[in-house]
């Protein structure tokens, strides 16, 4: 018997098909594909967001009354900050962890600056700094546009707006004192705000333990 093979035109079709199920499938698996890229942006994004207000917390949490002297010997608050100030903010803190039991104190000095649309943390190994000292420096969070920092004086001077939210317009945006003068006592309370690229403004407030 005679074996009949397939026309051009069936050959076409088949191939018409087959490019169109192939095509589909390339759409399925690339929306799949971009959608799992997007969730990890946003879980990677949602862990230094966590990571960077976890240490912020920690750091306000165990704040203490305890003024440094700089590279060049001058006193510096317990606390300052704002744009007056030589960074963002820069507290004491207690709590060290000396796992390797080495010869330092348990507090440390620690500062929060913003620098090339990211967000640093960054400490010094001694309270009191030599000339040559360098800090160890770490990224906590990229993409950020701008940092801003308010303080609250005394309790007496809290308010609240019309809808019952902490009115900081009246705080003022930096705590420092001119290099040489008598540290000034931290304030009792800060609002921080963080402007980021995809998330817009973050706030949050911190009362400060040793302020009582």
């Amino acid at each position: 018997m005679r074996q009949r093979g397939f026309t051009l035109l069936e050959v076409l079709i088949a191939m018409a098909v087959t490019a169109f199920i192939a095509a589909v499938a390339y759409s399925g698996i690339a929306t799949v594909i971009s959608g799992a890229e997007q969730l990890r942006e946003v879980g990677d994004r949602t862990r230094d967001l966590n990571r960077a207000f976890a240490l912020l917390n920690r750091d306000m949490r165990q704040f203490v009354r305890r003024p440094v002297r700089d590279e060049f010997g001058y006193l510096q608050p317990a606390l300052m900050g704002g744009p007056l100030a030589p960074v963002a903010l820069a507290l004491t803190r207690d709590g060290w962890h000396n796992s390797q039991a080495l010869a330092r104190s348990d507090l440390q000095r620690v500062h929060y600056y913003l620098e090339d649309g990211a967000l640093w943390r960054a400490y010094y190994t001694v309270l009191d700094r030599a000339v040559d000292g360098e800090p160890q420096e770490t990224v906590l969070l990229e993409g950020v546009e701008a940092l801003d920092i308010r303080f609250l004086s005394q309790l007496e001077s809290l308010s609240l707006d019309r809808s019952l939210v902490v009115d900081t317009r009246s705080w003022p945006t930096s705590w420092m004192t001119e290099p040489g003068a008598s540290p000034i006592a931290p304030p009792v309370a800060l609002e921080l705000r963080l402007t980021l690229e995809d998330l817009g403004e973050l706030r949050r407030f911190y009362v400060l333990p040793a302020a009582y």
